[in-house]
């Protein structure tokens, strides 16, 4: 997968993935969703992100962990 709005740069935010080269990381925009902001609130909150960065870091983070296992606290 291709991915056209996530930059990494090691001389940027230590090389955390980022949206378009902007200091606004991928995991960031990710909590945001988590904790149930919409797009618009996303959107007013950081003018310089477009809809569809969020759109794009949210498949970078589902691409992100189908690779790995994470730790899951037993029921």
């Amino acid at each position: 997968m291709v991915f056209q709005r996530i930059t990494i740069d090691p001389d940027r935010m230590a090389g955390v993935p980022c949206i378009r080269g902007l200091r606004m990381p991928v995991a960031s925009v990710v909590a945001m969703v988590a904790e149930g902001m919409t797009e618009d609130e996303i959107l007013t909150a950081h003018p310089n992100l477009e809809r569809e960065d969020i759109r794009e870091a949210l498949r970078y983070a589902a691409e992100a962990v189908k690779e790995r296992a994470l730790p899951l606290k037993s029921a």
